[in-house]
């Protein structure tokens, strides 16, 4: 169980003010990160793979239009700057790569955002890694603008450029398949590949830790634990409802759980409530069952029909976080919320900063207090159809592709 001080670290601002006359500028100083280490910068480089004019032959999956990948040859872009060629050894497969895998409709990309490898080579101002460690590669941020210096990085201000474009930020890109630019760097890495190209302050070493259980930790698995801790932050004597038990809901429950909450989860999957029970979580498979008031809720699923009861479970002046991406628009009865003092809650990639929370994550799971590898089932990367469908299906809980199998 944490103190205060450590409950409210891990989204700790950068020293200093932040005073920029334009509150979102970007020519203020760059956010304090990873110390340098010996063996970065300078280009280094330890067996990257085989070259092929200026860049890296790698294999990626190749999404387009219904087809959730094909296994291609592509070139991967030489670093630059402070980027790293990282060689993935395992990669979460999260609802969002499948969301943008539908929107990009026959748009050929490459996606994947829940990386984890060992670095290979440095971009010459790439800080704070050396070559051969492993480390979980998290969603890009600029570092300077208000937010990521304020310890928001999923806030920045330049999110969409960085995460969602297909292309760095400059609009060069990433990846070319038979000489072809094709969208890219998604989440700043695009890990359905055998080797991505990733900013350094995206990357967070986790030395020892097996990359099937470190990959969830850049985006599902921070997303939750995030939530729990920065956002809603419920103490011992309270409990929390968690609606959705998949990757992101299961890392909530098993967080606040580590944290000495009192834990409800529904969920209409057996298995998964069954795996929550057992670590001392109680169960329903419906909201439509009696389940007491609680002082917290988080709704993973974005259905409106769940907020709505989620929000009706809460005693006066609980909170509801909302991660789930469902409609645009809910009906809230404002009267019911005012008169309450209810708190409605938006969170992005659990309010986190990464470089802070991850450490944290692995730091229990070593000590036995999150049992994240419980949650977790492997693929070889090629087999991404049926990982999608065994998760769909509530056959797996996290489904996590492995690159080399």
């Amino acid at each position: 169980m944490s103190t205060e001080k450590e409950r409210t670290r891990f989204h700790a601002p950068g020293s200093g003010p932040v005073v920029p006359p334009d509150p979102y500028a970007t020519d203020s100083p760059s956010a304090p990160g990873h110390p340098p280490r010996a063996g970065s910068g300078s280009g280094s480089e330890a067996g990257a793979g085989a070259q092929a004019g200026t860049g890296t032959r790698v294999s990626v999956l190749l999404s387009h239009g219904s087809a959730l990948g094909e296994l291609v040859e592509a070139e991967l872009d030489e670093p630059r700057d402070d980027e790293v060629v990282v060689r993935v050894e395992a990669v979460g497969v999260c609802h969002t790569d499948l969301l943008a895998q539908r929107r990009l409709g026959s748009r050929t990309a490459v996606l994947g955002h829940e990386g984890c490898g060992t670095v290979e080579r440095l971009g010459p101002r790439a800080e704070g890694l050396a070559v051969g460690d492993r480390v979980v590669i998290s969603f890009a941020s600029c570092g300077k603008c208000v937010p990521c210096r304020s310890g928001f990085p999923g806030y920045c201000a330049h999110s969409g450029a960085l995460n969602g474009s297909g292309r760095r930020r400059d609009g060069s890109p990433t990846l070319r398949v038979r000489g072809e630019p094709v969208f890219g760097s998604f989440f700043g890495q695009s890990s359905f590949a055998t080797a991505v190209l990733a900013g350094a302050r995206s990357c967070v070493p986790v030395d020892g830790l097996p990359p099937e259980v470190a990959a969830p930790l850049g985006c599902g698995f921070l997303t939750g634990a995030g939530a729990v801790l920065n956002v809603l932050r419920p103490r011992p004597f309270e409990r929390l409802l968690v609606v959705g038990a998949g990757g992101v809901g299961a890392a909530a429950a098993l967080t606040a759980l580590s944290e000495g909450v009192e834990v409800v989860v529904a969920e209409p999957v057996e298995a998964r409530r069954a795996l929550l029970t057992e670590q001392g979580a109680a169960a329903v498979a419906s909201l439509d069952e009696p389940i007491p008031p609680v002082t917290h809720a988080l709704d993973t699923t974005g259905r409106p029909e769940a907020i709505a009861r989620a929000l009706s479970l809460l005693r006066p002046r609980g909170a509801l976080a909302l991660v789930g991406l469902g409609p645009a628009e809910v009906p809230v009865d404002v009267r019911s919320l005012t008169m309450r003092g209810l708190r409605l809650l938006g969170c992005v990639e659990g309010d986190a900063e990464p470089a802070l929370l991850i450490p944290e994550l692995v730091r229990r799971h070593r000590a036995g207090l999150l049992p994240l590898d419980r949650l977790v089932t492997t693929y070889a990367l090629g087999d991404i159809e049926r990982a999608v469908a065994d998760q769909r299906a509530g056959l797996t809980l996290k489904a996590v592709l492995l690159p080399g199998a």
